[in-house]
């Protein structure tokens, strides 16, 4: 399975993984790892809530199995450029929320 066959068409990140020396060997553990990473990010900032730590730790181990399912997705699909999008949209969402909060808690109190 050559990075430059024609016949499997892999996504980008995962050729950029598998054409480097560094993660060649290793490639679906990166991509794995990447995806679970982007995945903890985009569930902090669009969906976590305050839970039990028990609640908490059932809700990563899910996430982490449902990443294996993301990761064989992501050999021909963007999923690693979805989520990052998706964790840079809501981190611009959070800033902007946070600073329209700080003028409206800074307007009452004046």
């Amino acid at each position: 399975m050559d990075p430059g066959d024609e016949s499997v068409k892999f996504s980008g990140y995962i050729r950029f993984l598998m054409e480097h020396q560094w993660t060649s060997h290793y490639a679906m553990f990166w991509l794995y790892l990447t995806i679970v990473v982007l995945s903890i990010i985009v569930y902090k900032l669009g969906f976590a809530k305050k839970l039990p730590v028990l609640k908490s730790v059932i809700i990563y181990v899910l996430l982490v199995i449902g990443c294996l399912i993301l990761t064989v997705l992501a050999l021909q699909l963007p999923i690693v450029g979805a989520l990052f999008i998706a964790a840079v949209v809501l981190s611009i969402y959070k800033i902007r929320l946070k600073s329209t909060q700080k003028k409206t808690n800074h307007n009452k109190q004046a």
